[in-house]
C-alpha cells in the first residue's frame, strides 16, 4: 500500500511538470538565437547590448605603497607626499629622490639641537647596510619592493659581503638585502635603522645619552600562520 502511495504521487508530479512545460503563454515567446546574441553557428554575437563592461570614465591613483612608512617619512610636505602617491616607479628616482635625502638630513639637524650640538657635527652617517644619504634615498625614492627569486624574500638582512664588491644590496652568495617583505619584518624599525642607526645599527638607540631613533617601541603581535590567510585573528 505504502508502495502504491509513492507510485501515485510521483505519477501525480510529473504530471504537473508535463501540464507546466506545454503552457507557453503567446506574450512571452521562446527567445531565438538572434535575441540570445548567438549566431547561426553557435558563436557569441559580437553585438551584444548591455553584456560589455563599461570601462568609461575618468580613472585615478591615489596611492602607492611598496614600502610602508617612506613617503609619509621623507616627504617635506603634503604635496610632495601627494605627487610621491600618483608617481609612476621609473620617474620616482628622478624626481624625489634629492628632496628624500635633503629631508633626511633635517631630520638629524634636528636631533643634533635637541642634543644642543651643533647641526654641522651630527649629519647622516652611513648605516649598517653600507649605504650613504644619496644611495639610500635613491633606493627608497622609488617605491617598489624588488623580486628575488634565487635568494630569500626579506625587507632587511644584510648578510655578509662575500664577493668584496662592498654592495649589500648585490644578491651573490650571503648579500641579502631589501629583496621584498614578509608578514614578519617589522618594517618601521627596520627603516629608523636604516635613517639613524649609523654604522652598528645603534648610533641613535635611547643609550648613552641619545634619544631612541632606531625602534617606534611596537613589537610584532600578529599571529602568523603557515596557511592562507596567513594572518591569524587579531589580539
Amino acid at each position: 500500500m505504502i508502495f502504491n502511495k509513492i507510485k501515485q504521487l510521483f505519477l501525480t508530479m510529473v504530471v504537473v511538470v508535463a501540464i507546466a512545460a506545454c503552457n507557453n503563454d503567446d506574450n512571452e515567446p521562446m527567445m531565438d538565437d538572434d535575441m540570445m546574441g548567438m549566431e547561426d553557428d553557435g558563436m557569441m554575437d559580437d553585438d551584444m547590448t548591455g553584456m560589455d563592461p563599461d570601462f568609461s570614465g575618468t580613472f585615478a591613483q591615489v596611492d602607492f605603497m611598496g614600502r610602508p612608512g617612506i613617503n609619509t617619512t621623507l616627504s617635506a610636505g603634503g604635496d610632495i607626499k601627494d605627487a610621491h602617491n600618483v608617481a609612476i616607479p621609473s620617474e620616482m628616482v628622478a624626481t624625489f629622490q634629492a628632496d628624500f635625502e635633503a629631508r633626511l638630513e633635517q631630520y638629524h639637524d634636528v636631533y643634533a639641537m635637541k642634543l644642543g650640538a651643533d647641526p654641522a657635527d651630527v649629519n647622516y652617517e652611513a648605516n649598517i647596510l653600507g649605504l650613504d644619504a644619496a644611495t639610500l634615498t635613491t633606493v627608497l625614492a622609488a617605491d617598489v619592493l624588488e623580486v628575488a627569486p634565487d635568494v630569500p624574500t626579506t625587507y632587511f638582512n644584510p648578510g655578509e659581503d662575500n664577493d668584496g664588491d662592498d654592495n649589500p644590496l648585490t644578491l651573490d652568495g650571503d648579500e641579502v638585502a631589501l629583496t621584498g617583505r614578509t608578514l614578519q619584518d617589522d618594517i618601521i624599525d627596520v627603516s629608523l635603522i636604516l635613517f639613524f642607526g649609523g654604522m652598528e645599527g645603534n648610533r641613535f638607540d635611547g643609550n648613552n645619552g641619545t634619544p631612541q631613533l632606531t625602534s617606534d617601541g611596537v613589537g610584532l603581535t600578529a599571529d602568523i600562520l603557515t596557511t592562507f590567510p596567513y594572518v591569524g585573528d587579531p589580539e
